[in-house]
């Protein structure tokens, strides 16, 4: 394929907000050429749809050192906020593990504590959202889920986060759909412990566990593999 017409086409899945179908445009046209500006440019413009800041952020460097242009500079501009916001996120991360650390004996206890707790008490009632507070509620919540087998979705998101606000609704909309899975919000300002032990380096971004482990993902705003896989584990 002419790697003009593949450029030309990401750039009008980018005018129809498909930034995953722009995406995959832009991976082939810089398949044929790995110095492609507008490869780079509208692979990063589709990244930020999808709050993927920091791959948005890498791909439109990239484009702008090699051809420069008004658009790419403001794209920047915009994200730039919640890259740096994402990486004081990541130094905070590991700060807290060390801590995390110095306290495994303490951790340890309150997860035994947590075991011994009634399931129902420390299950969420099906077909709503439940927002975490707090890493403890977390831990209780997964542990009383484990003991009934429950697959539970971990949503986490942050205030400032516009493709967040876009997926808060659908989300939702299928824990009423879904009553099996138990649907867990995760603010990742307000529970930071929860969010660094996740890793967590984009939002939004949802983990699916079973027992207390991840069994599947979906990291971006990606309404069509969020409703595909919680059918999966709903059903």
């Amino acid at each position: 394929m002419h790697l003009h017409f593949v450029a030309n086409t990401s750039s009008v899945f980018i005018k129809l907000r498909k930034p995953n179908a722009a995406i995959r445009d832009a991976d082939a046209a810089l398949q044929i050429n790995s110095d492609s500006a507008k490869g780079y440019k509208v692979r990063g413009m589709a990244r930020a749809m999808l709050g993927l800041w920091e791959e948005a952020a890498r791909d439109l460097g990239v484009a702008s050192t090699l051809d420069h242009d008004e658009e790419i500079g403001s794209v920047l501009k915009k994200i730039e906020p919640n890259v740096h916001k994402i990486t004081e996120h990541r130094r905070k991360y590991e700060r807290l593990r060390k801590e995390r650390k110095l306290k495994a004996t303490e951790r340890e206890k309150q997860k035994t504590r947590a075991e011994t707790k009634d399931v129902n008490a420390t299950t969420p009632n099906n077909g709503e959202v439940v927002n975490i507070h707090k890493a403890v509620e977390l831990e209780k919540t997964l542990s009383g889920s484990s003991r009934s087998n429950q697959v539970v979705i971990l949503y986490f998101t942050a205030t400032w986060c516009g493709p967040c606000r876009l997926m808060g609704p659908l989300y939702t909309k299928l824990a009423a759909k879904y009553p099996k899975v138990v649907f867990l919000k995760i603010d990742i300002d307000e529970v930071r412990d929860a969010a660094a032990q996740w890793n967590i380096s984009s939002v939004p971004s949802f983990f699916f566990t079973r027992n207390g482990k991840e069994i599947d993902r979906v990291v971006g705003a990606d309404k069509t593999s969020l409703e595909a896989k919680i059918a999966k584990y709903g059903a």
